[in-house]
């Protein structure tokens, strides 16, 4: 390689770094600036040269050969044709300044570092906490739920509570009697008015809860198992789109039911068998951002938190997260997945999707975790425990939208309540 080339070349890489990873400083005499450049051809005298080169050293080398005449006919001939250098080569131009290799002023510069985002900041204690006696500390249920019309339902022993978010206000829906009792499930429907209450006679009750009359009574409808799990079914999600439910059961399996397939006379009911979990499966939760994943949760004998595509049955990954998982909730503004655990430390994990790194730990319930239950705007997050407590958690963060929500509506729902009841 000539030496223009490699100095152009090393003058690109200088340029093309980023200036801070440069340690080296440039050089402040331009007498030490050794670089090498081609010399301007035009400014040569080849034939001179060539004399110099051969016939110019003869004379030295024979000193036998000179003479005065020939010498001063050399002299002559020199002066006449301008040849009286002692410079062979010469630059027809000034050399170009050196590179400055550290540029002292970045404020025009146009490829600035990007800077990190911050990470979001999670508060690590509940909000409020509420007393709710009679909580029944059982892996099966499923006691708590929030609805679009932002009205959380609890079920306390033989009771059903509604709480009004948005007014702060406590009222009881329903008690069931002892011989039905106690309530296993409550569950909104997607209008935010109607409520469903399944109780342990394996009746369900339809209420409304604007006009707080029970509408109906579905009696019988579990005396025979659908097709599938051979053990009780615990946990029980429909998919965003409504097209697909997953339901998981005590015999550690996961079914993937589609609405068409389960509607037509079809021998096999489900779509997709689902068998890694090596414990009952209560914990499902589907993703708002992606329609065929869903996350499931192991109990106390698989702990593991895993992923699947549910158009094809394959498992995308498995967590072990180390204790029973007893819930799971997708994060309605961010890739983040919230799960609640039972022994030992009885925890709420936020877990960054799709790396599944712990992002917080949050503690204060003294029990399992069993229900959580995720407000409409996705920020506020319900739990319940065997505890017999009600804690709410701003785990979620408040997005642009949430917070100018927010701003209109009372900062203190909680202000005047200590229990619910």
């Amino acid at each position: 390689m000539d030496a223009g080339s490699m100095y152009s070349s090393s003058s690109l890489k200088a340029q093309s770094r980023f200036p801070l990873q440069q340690q080296f400083l440039p050089r402040t005499n331009s007498k030490e600036n050794l670089d090498r450049f081609i010399p301007n051809r035009s400014a040569m005298d080849m034939d001179y040269a060539h004399f110099m080169l051969t016939e110019g050293r003869k004379g030295k080398e024979n000193p036998s050969v000179s003479s005065p005449s020939r010498d001063a006919y050399r002299k002559q001939l020199a002066e006449s044709l301008n040849m009286n250098r002692t410079r062979i080569l010469a630059f027809k131009n000034k050399p170009p300044a050196p590179v400055e290799l550290m540029p002292q002023d970045h404020s025009h510069h146009h490829h600035q570092p990007k800077t990190a985002k911050p990470r979001r900041h999670i508060p690590q204690t509940s909000e409020r906490t509420l007393d709710a006696p009679d909580l029944v500390d059982d892996f099966y249920l499923n006691l708590l739920d929030w609805g679009s019309s932002n009205v959380l339902a609890i079920a306390l022993g033989s009771t059903v509570y509604l709480w009004d978010a948005s007014e702060g206000s406590t009222s009881e829906l329903v008690t069931v009697d002892d011989e039905d009792g106690p309530i296993t499930s409550v569950n909104w429907a997607p209008d935010g008015r109607h409520i469903a209450i399944g109780l342990n006679n394996s009746h369900v009750q339809l209420w409304d809860s604007a006009s707080n009359k029970q509408l109906r009574t579905l009696k019988g409808g579990h005396r025979s198992r659908v097709g599938g799990h051979t053990q009780e079914v615990c946990g029980l999600k429909w998919s965003a789109s409504g097209q697909q439910l997953a339901s998981g059961g005590n015999d550690n399996l996961i079914h993937i039911w589609d609405r068409s397939t389960a509607l037509s006379n079809s021998a096999t009911q489900w779509l997709h068998r689902l068998e890694d979990h090596t414990s009952a499966v209560k914990a499902l939760a589907w993703c708002p951002f992606q329609g065929n994943l869903l996350a499931s949760g192991g109990g106390g004998g698989d702990k593991s938190i895993k992923f699947w595509n549910t158009h094809t049955g394959a498992c995308l990954n498995s967590i072990d997260t180390g204790s029973q998982v007893c819930a799971l909730l997708w994060n309605k503004n961010e890739r983040e997945l919230l799960s609640s655990h039972g022994f030992t430390q009885n925890q709420l994990t936020v877990w960054k999707y799709p790396s599944m790194v712990k992002m917080a730990e949050l503690t204060g319930h003294t029990s399992r975790v069993l229900y959580m239950a995720q407000s409409p705007d996705g920020c506020t997050v319900a739990t319940a425990a065997g505890d017999e407590t009600l804690r709410f958690w701003n785990v979620f963060g408040v997005p642009e939208v949430a917070a100018k929500a927010a701003a209109k509506a009372n900062p203190e729902p909680f202000s005047h309540l200590n229990r619910l009841r």
